[in-house]
């Protein structure tokens, strides 16, 4: 049997880099962005001449589609779609926030998760079949002050997945993600040092990993927690 395809987005830090050698370890063949050059660089020299991975800004769609373009000619059409880039606004009222701030989380976080699936959705409803996983958050089903820019974010991408869960009608399944509170850099911008209290990416990849591996058509629509 040939060997399954993840693409992950934000594969430099936190979350997706630890999942990128979870699914190695797997046998999985993985695609992956970032818009950190040298983290890319260091993901390229790994071993594996299967393995593909890209600098890409999300929010750029002429980067996404040249992505998405390279992945699918390069390793095939995935069997798994991982939207993970996404980025916190700085704690802060909503009306003291700067207007590039308030643009830029919309932008990765709603426009890059929708312009991923814009571009890998139709060869893998072609192919008819796959999972795309969009990383939602705890702040995507509740609120909290100081990171209302963020919670609307992972608001969208319930409804968002939902939504694109009812087009699909389950050939490609597609599902909101909660993965819970991981002591990440991105947590840590906001908890500051309580973040330590959490779990770490590398563990919490080596149990959400296979969770993620074994979803299929029958959890289309739905919205989930990482275990």
């Amino acid at each position: 049997m040939n060997p399954k395809v993840v693409c992950i987005t934000g594969c430099t830090r936190g979350l997706g880099r630890a999942m990128v050698d979870e699914f190695m370890k797997l046998g999985w063949i993985v695609a992956g962005c970032g818009r950190n050059e040298a983290a890319v660089q260091d993901l390229q020299a790994k071993p594996g001449e299967l393995h593909s991975f890209d600098v890409c800004d999300v929010s750029k769609e002429a980067d996404v589609q040249r992505f998405c373009e390279r992945v699918v000619g390069q390793v095939g059409v995935p069997d798994l779609l991982l939207n993970n880039a996404a980025i916190i606004n700085p704690n802060q009222p909503l009306w003291e926030m700067s207007e590039q701030d308030i643009h830029s989380i919309i932008d990765v976080n709603i426009k890059g998760t929708i312009a991923m699936m814009r571009h890998l959705l139709p060869p893998m409803l072609k192919r008819g079949s796959g999972v795309v996983v969009n990383f939602s958050s705890g702040w995507g089903r509740s609120t909290a002050g100081e990171v209302a820019p963020y919670c609307a974010t992972k608001w969208a991408i319930e409804g968002l997945s939902k939504a694109t869960a009812q087009e699909t009608n389950g050939k490609v399944a597609i599902v909101a993600l909660n993965p819970g509170i991981i002591d990440t850099d991105m947590l840590r911008s906001t908890f500051g040092g309580g973040a330590g209290h959490y779990p770490g990416a590398k563990p919490w990849a080596e149990t959400a990993v296979p969770f993620l591996a074994a979803l299929n058509a029958k959890h289309n629509g739905r919205a989930l927690t990482a275990p």
